[in-house]
């Protein structure tokens, strides 16, 4: 049975995470040939405090480009 893990910046909402599922489900049910039954999907998130990116704490970056990283997110 295939598992997909997908580790992600909490703040999505439950219909966000749906659609992701949905078509993760889909798409990786039609490629491994195995029913959609069979496919797990695992969601971790995370607040910003406990991410770095490029060798800094997330929650320490300027609120510009945590402004910026939100819009393009879709936070």
């Amino acid at each position: 049975m295939p598992v997909i893990r997908i580790d992600m910046l909490a703040g999505r909402t439950h219909e966000q995470k749906s659609e992701i599922a949905k078509v993760f489900t889909a798409e990786l049910a039609r490629i491994a040939k195995c029913t959609e039954d069979d496919v797990q999907i695992v969601f971790s998130e995370y607040e910003r405090s406990n991410w770095s990116k490029s060798g800094a704490m997330l929650d320490a970056r300027a609120p510009t480009v945590i402004a910026r990283e939100k819009a393009l997110s879709g936070e």
